[in-house]
C-alpha cells in the first residue's frame, strides 16, 4: 500500500479510500466487517463513512455496523484514521440537521456512539451551510478539538470560495481550519479543476475524490452490457452520462483494452496522477471489488494515454486544461 500524508497536515493516510456508503443497504453487515477486515490486509488504513448513511434516515446505520467492527478489538479502531460526516437530516425536528452549534454538538456525540469510539480523526461537514456563520461553526468545531473528541476537521461538496471562506475564518481564530476537501471529480466530472483543486492547493488542503468512476460509467459498463453483467440498471447519474457520453465511453474502453488495463482501475490512476489529489474513495459491495481495485495503485500512465484521455474528456473551461483564473483569461 501506498501512503501519504493528508494535506497539510502530518496524518498519513492511504492512496486508496475505503468509502462505506453500501455497509447496510446494498452489503450485509457479515459482508462488510470482511471488507473492512480485508482492507486492513491490504493496508489500507483511511474509511470513511457518514452519519447519514444507511437505509433508515436518523438512524446511522454504516456508523453503527463500523462501531460493532471496531468492537470486536484486535486493533481494528488504532489501526484506522477515521473520517465520518455532519449536515445532512438525520430526523424532522428543527436543528436535526445543517451545522448550527447544536446539531454539530449533538451528531458528534451521536456519531461517537454509534461508532463505539471516543474520537473522529476527520470530521467533514458534508456541505456548505449557506445560513450559519463561520465564527459560529469553528467555535463549535473547536470546543470538539479542545474536548478530544475530534482531531481534524474537512468539508466536502465545497466550491473553490468557500473553502478560501472557511480557511480565511479559521486563520482570523489562529485555528488549523481544513485539512480534505471531498468532492466529486473523475474523468467525467472534471470541474474540480477550474477552482477546487486550486484552492485546495493554495490552502494546504487533501482532496479526496467521491464518485471515482461517474456512478460506474468508467467501470467498463459497455463491455459489462454485452456480456449481461451490468451491475446497475439505466437510470439516474448512471444513464444520464451514458447517454450524453457514449462515443467517449466506448473509445474509453477501447483504450483501456488497447493498453491491456480494466477501465475502473484507469479511471482510478488518472485520479491518483492528479496534482494535490490523496485517494480517491473506492465503495466497494464485495470483497472481490475490494481486491481489484488496487491493481489502480500500480498503473503508470504514459504521456501519451494522458493526453488521450484529456482528448476524449477534456477539462472544463473556455481555456480547458488551465486552472481559475486562466481557464477564465490570457
Amino acid at each position: 500500500m501506498e501512503y501519504t500524508r493528508l494535506g497539510r497536515s502530518g496524518l498519513s493516510v492511504s492512496r486508496l479510500v475505503l468509502g462505506t456508503m453500501n455497509f447496510g443497504s446494498r452489503t450485509s453487515e457479515e459482508d462488510s466487517h470482511a471488507i473492512m477486515d480485508r482492507a486492513h490486509e491490504h493496508g489500507l488504513n483511511f474509511f470513511d463513512t457518514a452519519d447519514a448513511y444507511g437505509a433508515q434516515q436518523g438512524e446511522g446505520v454504516t456508523e453503527q455496523i463500523i462501531g460493532r467492527w471496531f468492537a470486536k478489538g484486535g486493533g481494528r479502531r488504532d489501526r484506522t484514521v477515521l473520517a465520518t460526516k455532519v449536515y445532512q437530516p438525520m430526523g424532522n425536528w428543527p436543528n436535526e440537521q445543517f451545522l448550527s452549534a447544536l446539531h454539530i454538538r449533538r451528531a458528534c456525540e451521536a456519531s461517537l456512539r454509534r461508532l463505539r469510539t471516543d474520537h473522529i480523526d476527520l470530521y467533514q461537514m458534508h456541505h456548505i451551510d449557506r445560513s450559519t456563520p463561520w465564527e459560529e461553526i469553528w467555535e463549535a468545531f473547536s470546543v470538539l478539538r479542545r474536548q478530544g473528541k475530534v482531531l481534524y476537521f474537512g468539508s466536502s461538496n465545497f466550491a473553490g470560495w468557500h473553502i478560501a471562506q472557511a480557511q480565511e475564518a479559521a486563520r482570523s481564530r489562529h485555528f488549523l481550519g481544513l485539512v480534505s476537501e471531498q468532492s466529486i471529480y473523475n474523468l467525467m466530472s472534471r470541474w474540480a479543476e477550474l477552482e477546487v483543486l486550486p484552492a485546495a492547493r493554495h490552502y494546504g488542503l487533501g482532496v479526496i475524490p467521491w464518485s471515482p468512476l461517474h456512478g460506474g460509467v468508467l467501470s467498463g459498463v459497455l463491455r459489462k452490457q454485452r456480456e449481461g453483467v451490468a451491475a446497475r440498471s439505466g437510470s439516474g447519474l448512471w444513464a444520464a452520462a451514458l447517454a450524453e457520453h457514449r462515443d467517449s465511453v466506448e473509445a474509453y474502453e477501447k483504450l483501456c483494452a488497447d493498453i491491456g488495463e480494466d477501465p475502473a482501475h484507469v479511471g482510478l490512476a488518472w485520479l491518483l496522477a492528479q496534482d494535490g489529489v490523496t485517494g480517491p474513495i473506492v465503495g466497494p459491495r464485495t470483497i472481490e471489488q475490494l481486491d481489484g481495485s488496487l491493481r489502480a495503485l500500480t498503473i503508470t500512465l504514459d504521456d501519451g494515454t494522458l493526453a488521450t484521455l484529456d482528448a476524449l474528456f477534456p477539462p472544463p473551461g473556455p481555456n480547458g486544461a488551465r486552472p481559475a483564473p486562466e481557464a477564465y483569461a490570457w
